[in-house]
């Protein structure tokens, strides 16, 4: 028996377990699961056979050593910050290990050291990212090699919620961590590169400045820019590129609407409220308003918004109960943000039989004898309900297939590496198509980056 140590038995990791224990039995598989809350991850498991649930702290040294030596590899679903301390272990007693999480500089620190033992520490394997680099790398390889000449990539993906349950007017329910979503975009402008100009949008710009994007069965969509859009410029090969923006997707009308929020400072986390465990809904919007000894607090806000009272974002605002006295933050010292994350998670979680849905689009400038041509590449993944979700399963599926082709040698890459090489990307890409995860590519006519797309 090969042993998988999975750390952290959070809500993503639904189909990843599915996965693994329905490949236990040909692939030889004992799944550990470690969690902090050993209730956690006994109820996901439901006694399987071939699995075995144990409380792991990742900061008793002793426990994650005694859990990590007993590994053949290690998954880690860890929050990104603590990855690294698993990575050591790992290090220190010859384990490969995967992740979905970004590389952060200390993981990248290890590159050197993982090579000479000849492990692979394999990182930014989920959706997005990791199914984004993949599909990505593909058709790019797939332009070079026939000659072409890349002049312009633009990447969206988004988790939203799907069409049979989009209930609510904002079209949004929360898909994966409702914090990232309340402070996304949040420390420094985005960043992208236009027709070979270097543009910058900074926070407060951010939600007013999208780019509309239709997949086909689907529909419309927005999509506001990424913090970084050149993070990954030099690992695509596309250093001389001229444009590259990658993107948040959301239904039409959403960043209009979030972008109330910003201007009024209620996603500001850097400071934190007075009494904010007492306050109610309606004073903590009122707290953003000026004082008015006559005016109601709803007057208030759409002065200071100029909106009027038949306009849809007022119906957007009401529909959260932001004016409710009787409702309370009941969070000390919170910070706007997460008050308004409380506010937010009473409309905006999923019921129990709710669908996700993600979203992925690419487009694909590129010049070939002479002549400009464009290729869209998308894909739509529509989730079970609210715990085989579409997160959980793009996430899920990608960290499975690699760590297994990493147990069987089929991946035989070593360092610290992101799914950027033919060797990996094609083999999981081509089992992702038997779970239904699959891209549609489209030969269209070249379109390049319109402004006239670009509202606000």
């Amino acid at each position: 028996m090969r042993t998988i140590l999975l750390i952290g038995a959070g809500k993503s990791t639904s189909y990843l377990l599915k996965f693994l224990i329905e490949k236990a039995n040909t692939e030889k598989l004992h799944i550990l699961v470690g969690d902090i809350n050993l209730d956690n991850a006994k109820s996901l498991l439901k006694e399987q056979p071939n699995c075995t649930a144990i409380k792991l702290d990742i900061f008793n040294e002793e426990e994650r050593k005694n859990a990590i030596k007993k590994a053949d590899l290690v998954i880690s679903m860890l929050p990104a910050r603590y990855h690294i301390e698993v990575a050591k272990d790992c290090l220190l007693y010859d384990k490969n290990m995967v992740t979905a999480s970004y590389v952060s500089k200390e993981m990248e620190a290890l590159d050197d050291e993982v090579k000479k033992k000849g492990l692979i520490f394999l990182n930014e394997i989920g959706v997005d990212p990791g199914i984004d680099h993949m599909s990505a790398m593909k058709v790019l390889d797939n332009i070079r090699n026939k000659g072409g000449k890349v002049i312009l990539f633009e990447s969206f993906t988004g988790g939203l919620v799907a069409p049979e349950s989009d209930t609510n007017l904002w079209n949004y329910k929360f898909t994966w961590n409702p914090r990232n979503v309340v402070v996304a975009g949040q420390g420094g402008a985005a960043m992208f590169i236009q027709e070979g100009n270097y543009k910058y949008i900074p926070y407060h710009k951010l939600f007013r400045r999208t780019e509309f994007l239709e997949i086909e069965g689907y529909g419309k969509f927005e999509g506001y820019a990424n913090r970084d859009s050149l993070k990954y410029r030099t690992a695509y090969g596309l250093d001389d590129v001229l444009t590259l923006y990658r993107g948040t997707i959301r239904r039409v009308g959403f960043s209009k609407a979030w972008n109330m929020f910003v201007q009024l400072g209620m996603t500001d986390d850097t400071f934190t409220i007075k009494e904010s465990e007492n306050m109610s809904y309606r004073q903590f919007v009122n707290s953003f308003l000026p004082y008015s000894p006559t005016d109601a607090v709803e007057l208030k806000l759409r002065h200071y918004l100029k909106i009027d009272q038949d306009d849809i974002m007022w119906d957007k605002l009401m529909e959260l109960d932001l004016f409710d006295d009787t409702k309370k933050i009941g969070i000390k010292n919170a910070t706007p943000a997460q008050a308004l994350q409380k506010i937010l998670e009473d409309h905006w979680l999923l019921d129990e039989t709710d669908k996700d849905m993600i979203v992925m689009y690419h487009k694909f400038g590129y010049i070939l004898d002479g002549k400009k041509h464009q290729i869209d590449s998308s894909m739509v993944t529509i989730g079970k309900d609210k715990t085989y979700t579409a997160m959980s399963k793009t996430v899920g599926l990608p960290l499975g297939i690699a760590a297994l082709k990493i147990l069987n040698k089929e991946i035989t890459a070593t360092g610290v590496v992101i799914p950027i090489h033919k060797d990996i990307y094609e083999p999981v890409l081509s089992e992702l198509e038997n779970h239904d995860i699959k891209f549609i590519e489209k030969d269209v006519p070249y379109m390049g980056y319109n402004p006239n797309n670009v509202a606000g």
